[in-house]
């Protein structure tokens, strides 16, 4: 503000009052100047004051935008300054993240290797249990094998095959369920062969029971009524000398033991030969025992009339019979444990390579 708008501000100083004077007469014209002039003043004034009031609302405008500037500029400062606490806070999450990326990759890796180690352990501990398992089968099948090829006890084998199967049951691997029924169709061989094993028990009782069998009683010899004079010289002389044939008299009258024994041994023939499988020498020996029995020993008795029922029934049951062929079995579990041998000798390299990979 200048001095010249002071200066116009300032309110006119008063004029001392003139001294009265006589009114002129009254002119138009100059009246209408001074209206003018007036008029003129007043729009100057305010004109004046319509700039004054607009420079004052530059001058508040303009404080204002400066004072929004300024405002905007700490903003922008405190946004600028926000952004790198910002970027630095992102920069530490970064490595932050980083960090657990790579602890995460460690701790994915140790899972892994535990996992590995894991079903190793698992692959381990089944492979024994089903190598124990696989073994005891084998053992059993060879047994009843042998135990039939030896002794022909085909009850023996079938027990041994049975517990064979039932061991093999409780494999895990269900590549071993063929030697399962291989396994079922011979030992269903075996149990069509136990009667002759009963046979074999029937025997052995027979054989017990002969030592308890009665003998045929001695002849006694008819004496005549009325003797003559040689029967009369005979019977002396028999008081001193005591002939007779062997042949003639029954066994048990020299010897009840050893007529015992003979049947006894033509049982045990017969017991051997049904081991054996010899249908034809079974039948003889039970023909030989059948023999001993009537000549020696007293059919009358109960007894005597059950072991001979019991000898004609083994007679007409026993037919020869077709020996049963052992081992498909016991081939087929070797053939299946040595390809699953090989299996595992292959895929140990490669699952050694694998696991030696980082990922």
């Amino acid at each position: 503000m200048n001095q010249d708008d002071l200066a116009f501000d300032r309110p006119a100083a008063p004029v001392p009052a003139a001294a009265p004077r006589p009114a002129p007469a009254p002119r138009r014209g100059g009246t209408l100047a001074l209206a003018l002039l007036i008029g003129l003043l007043a729009l100057v004034l305010a004109g004046y004051v319509a700039w004054r009031q607009w420079q004052q609302m530059q001058g508040a405008a303009s404080d204002h935008l400066d004072q929004r500037v300024g405002h905007l500029e700490d903003t922008l400062t405190t946004l600028g300054d926000e952004r790198s606490s910002l970027r630095q806070r992102l920069g530490d999450a970064e490595q932050v993240n980083r960090s657990l990326r790579e602890e995460m990759l460690g701790q994915s890796e140790r899972l892994r290797n535990l996992e590995d180690a894991v079903a190793k352990l698992s692959e381990k501990s089944l492979s024994g249990h089903d190598a124990m398992l696989l073994d005891e089968t084998e053992t059993l099948l060879r047994m009843g094998q042998q135990r039939y090829a030896l002794f022909h006890d085909a009850q023996g084998a079938a027990t041994a095959y049975a517990l064979a199967d039932q061991a093999l049951a409780a494999v895990n691997d269900g590549a071993f369920s063929g030697v399962r029924q291989s396994l079922a169709a011979e030992r269903e061989a075996l149990e069509q062969s136990v009667p002759r094993t009963r046979a074999i028990d029937t025997l052995q009782q027979l054989r017990g029971a002969v030592g308890t069998l009665p003998l045929k009683r001695e002849d006694t010899a008819t004496v005549p009524a009325n003797p003559g004079a040689w029967a009369r010289i005979r019977h002396a002389l028999g008081s001193v000398v005591n002939v007779q044939r062997d042949n003639g008299a029954p066994l048990a009258v020299a010897d009840a033991r050893f007529a015992r024994e003979l049947t006894a041994l033509d049982l045990a023939q017969a017991q051997a030969a049904l081991l054996a499988a010899d249908v034809d020498a079974v039948h003889a020996a039970i023909v030989r025992a059948q023999a001993s029995i009537a000549a020696q020993f007293d059919t009358a008795e109960p007894s005597v009339a059950h072991v001979q029922a019991e000898l004609a029934n083994l007679a007409s049951t026993l037919k020869p019979a077709t020996p049963v062929q052992l081992g498909a079995a016991l081939a087929e579990l070797r053939n299946l444990r040595a390809v699953h041998a090989l299996k595992a000798v292959d895929a140990t390299p490669a699952r050694a390579a694998s696991t030696g990979q980082r990922p």
